[in-house]
């Protein structure tokens, strides 16, 4: 379904999979957006608006037919949050961008954390997405999205500043770095079944195995017992773990206590503006907002101590 291998000889040094604190660079800003659900032009307006304030200097640059290309060298980290695909119209060619992005991106620049629909692409036998994207990919769709995850190119958390980036997030306190073990440990063993006779009944036991990761929670998902990509923000209490997660559609972004919550591309999508990006420095949080005459709105949020 996504290959995200750099388009050069550099390889990302392993610990850089679970945070940004193991790259070599300095202090670069991290831009995230969540649940672009195939809303390929929300996404375009997204990520343009970065360079479209005056505070900040563009994170990608569009080319002549429209596609945008990374345009920051390894002064950003982009974290895509999680729910790529589905709902929208163009879900291939929001693929193809996250693809393009990383390639062009200093290796470990591009992170793409699993959503509950990318979760569907690898668990198809346990929902029924069939007339969806992710419902539709082949063995070998699915195969590919497993050798990305054990790559460390799609992670289940991963470590900001102050803020882990997770689509859903946890309510008690977790390690990244264990979590995204547990996560490449899953798939690969789900890769070695795919397409046999054996394939089903894995992904049954890998749920129930590996629940802090893979977890659909109580009365069909989003409720307690949810893992790591489903578990709805109702249920993060306001002093859950620091972290910023999507999953849930909001109006606009929203700060419960400790969690952010930056699911607004499908609330907005019948009016202009409302996508927006966050944006984590060392000392800085903040959401940029497209509105609706074009403009860009700047809007800090508060960094709890998480003690």
């Amino acid at each position: 379904m996504i290959d995200l291998t750099p388009d050069h000889d550099d390889s990302m040094p392993r610990a850089a999979r679970d945070g940004v604190d193991a790259l070599d660079a300095d202090s670069p800003r991290i831009v995230s957006i969540s649940d672009i659900h195939g809303y390929l032009d929300a996404a375009r307006s997204a990520l343009t608006a970065v360079g479209d304030h005056p505070d900040f200097d563009p994170l990608v640059e569009v080319d002549a037919d429209g596609r945008l290309h990374w345009a920051d060298g390894d002064e950003s980290v982009l974290v895509f949050n999680g729910d790529l695909v589905d709902r929208g119209p163009d879900n291939a060619a929001v693929i193809e961008l996250v693809e393009r992005l990383a390639r062009e991106a200093p290796p470990g620049h591009v992170r793409v954390t699993l959503g509950n629909h990318e979760w569907g692409v690898l668990f198809q036998d346990l929902v029924s997405w069939e007339t969806w994207f992710s419902g539709q990919q082949s063995d070998d769709d699915r195969r590919r999205l497993c050798e990305a995850i054990a790559d460390g190119h799609v992670v289940a958390a991963y470590d900001g500043y102050a803020f882990t980036y997770a689509h859903a997030g946890r309510v008690r306190d977790y390690d990244a770095a264990g979590l995204n073990d547990r996560f490449a440990e899953a798939a690969g063993e789900l890769r070695d079944a795919i397409g046999t006779d054996d394939d089903e009944a894995t992904q049954e036991r890998l749920v129930d195995d590996y629940q802090e990761v893979l977890g659909i929670g109580r009365g069909g998902g989003r409720a307690f017992g949810a893992g790591i990509a489903w578990l709805d923000f109702k249920f993060l209490s306001d002093d859950a773990p620091l972290q910023i997660v999507g999953h849930t559609r909001q109006d606009e972004v929203v700060q419960k206590g400790n969690v952010v919550c930056e699911n607004v591309i499908r609330a907005n999508l019948e009016e202009s503006g409302g996508e927006a990006v966050m944006v984590e420095t060392e000392g800085e949080l903040v959401a940029l907002e497209r509105r609706g005459n074009g403009g860009v709105r700047k809007r800090a949020f508060e960094i709890p101590d998480g003690d």
